[in-house]
């Protein structure tokens, strides 16, 4: 196989998911957004095996790789629903957080070139940390969590894509090596 196989291309296109997923999963831990946690645990669980699979010529564990693609992209469209209120979804909801804190988005407090306003002292909340959002951002909070978001479908999609491709190349290889 050349260096710009199916395979290799897979390769990179996992190395990439876990990358950003990692990415995302520590700006989640920041904003106790529990269901995102948890979603993105699973993904990095699934992009081992299908990175594993890979590596290892194992077809059905890109296969499962393949479908959890499919439900990855279920999520993260729900993710942009969520984030933009498509659809009677309220950001402002503690859907994420499960009604366990009430916290919401790292990226509301912190986003790109906001300014953070501190409360006055006898409101902040205990737990010592501010859930005022920051002021005058260059981007809302919920356009940043919709483009992370939309590269986790797009990355996911071409991986689908290549991760179909390698399951049909190594089933071909495989049935031409019982031919023989």
């Amino acid at each position: 196989m050349g260096c710009c196989s199916g395979r290799c291309t897979l390769i990179v296109l996992c190395t990439f998911q876990l990358v950003t997923a990692l990415e995302r999963q520590v700006f989640d831990f920041l904003g106790y957004q529990w269901a995102p946690i948890l979603a993105t645990f699973i993904h990095i669980v699934m992009v081992i095996l299908g990175l594993f699979g890979t590596i290892q010529y194992r077809p059905r564990y890109i296969v499962l790789y393949a479908v959890w693609a499919a439900v990855w992209v279920t999520w993260n469209s729900f993710v942009i629903c969520f984030y933009l209120e498509v659809g009677g979804l309220s950001k402002d909801s503690e859907l994420l957080t499960f009604n366990l804190s009430r916290h919401r988005s790292w990226w509301r407090e912190h986003g790109p070139g906001c300014q953070r306003e501190e409360p006055v002292a006898g409101f902040q909340p205990s737990g010592g940390q501010a859930l005022v959002p920051g002021v005058s951002c260059i981007l809302e909070h919920s356009y940043v969590e919709a483009l992370h978001s939309a590269l986790q479908i797009l990355v996911a999609l071409v991986a689908f894509v290549y991760a179909c491709y390698v399951v049909s190349v190594f089933t071909e290889e495989e049935d031409s090596c019982l031919r023989k």
